[in-house]
């Protein structure tokens, strides 16, 4: 008796429970039931990928675009290594001793007018103590022409050791340049230097050649004079014995 009512008891809650599941399932909406499309799906993923690329090009433009700001920051950068002060001071230094020669300097038009008086000059209207004089002065400006002209040399041997540190610093900044800025200043700069070894070379030339010209000019002149001289003795004219110094105590 006891077995008969625990089974209809059983077939009741089963009975109930298909009853709520039935009422359940017919009171939801038709939307809540997930239909998988493999098709939508294959192309929602193709769509992702594309764009995913897209953003990913996008970022390899943005640092494409960065490191050439970052390059041409670079090639516009100033070389911290400037030396043309020194070499400037070094032009002037020279051109000052230049401008330091005495009589027949580098003028053209001086030249011309002082070597015509200084060394051509030997008529009969001078006197012996005229002659005299243009010799010692001749002299004199030979003596201060070698003078002259080993003060360049010096002046150029003394440039030697600083042109040497200035192309060293120069060539550590170029290889050192982080730009084409920065290594075209130092290729200048070193341009800037060997045209002052140049200037130095040119000018311990032209001294050495000024000087040279001015004892063979002296030399020319002297035989001129002695001729003069020398005419002036046979002829018994304008001749007069006289004490010649030509070096001082």
């Amino acid at each position: 008796m006891n077995w008969v009512c625990s089974n209809l008891q059983v077939r009741r809650i089963g009975a109930a429970t298909v009853v709520a599941v039935t009422v359940g399932l017919s009171s939801m909406p038709a939307s809540a039931f997930i239909v998988f499309d493999p098709r939508n799906y294959a192309e929602n993923l193709l769509s992702a990928s594309r764009a995913l690329e897209q953003i990913n090009n996008q970022i390899t433009s943005l640092q494409n675009e960065a490191q050439m700001l970052i390059n041409q920051a670079k090639n516009l950068t100033a070389l911290p290594t400037s030396l043309l002060g020194q070499i400037e001071g070094n032009f002037s230094e020279m051109k000052s001793l230049l401008g330091e020669a005495n009589k027949l300097a580098y003028s053209v038009q001086d030249i011309e007018s002082q070597f015509e008086s200084t060394y051509q000059q030997f008529g009969s209207d001078l006197s012996n103590q005229q002659l005299v004089d243009g010799a010692r002065e001749r002299w004199q400006i030979s003596v201060s022409a070698f003078e002259h002209s080993l003060k360049a040399g010096a002046v150029a041997v003394d440039n030697v050791a600083g042109t040497q540190q200035q192309t060293s610093s120069l060539v550590n900044a170029s290889q050192s340049a982080v730009g084409v800025l920065q290594a075209t200043q130092a290729g200048n700069q070193l341009l800037a230097v060997q045209a002052k070894q140049v200037a130095d070379l040119t000018a311990m030339l032209a001294a050495q050649g000024r000087a040279a010209a001015l004892q063979e000019a002296r030399q020319a002149a002297a035989q001129e004079q002695a001729r003069e001289q020398f005419s002036r003795f046979m002829t018994g004219s304008n001749y007069s014995p006289s004490s010649v110094k030509m070096f001082h105590d």
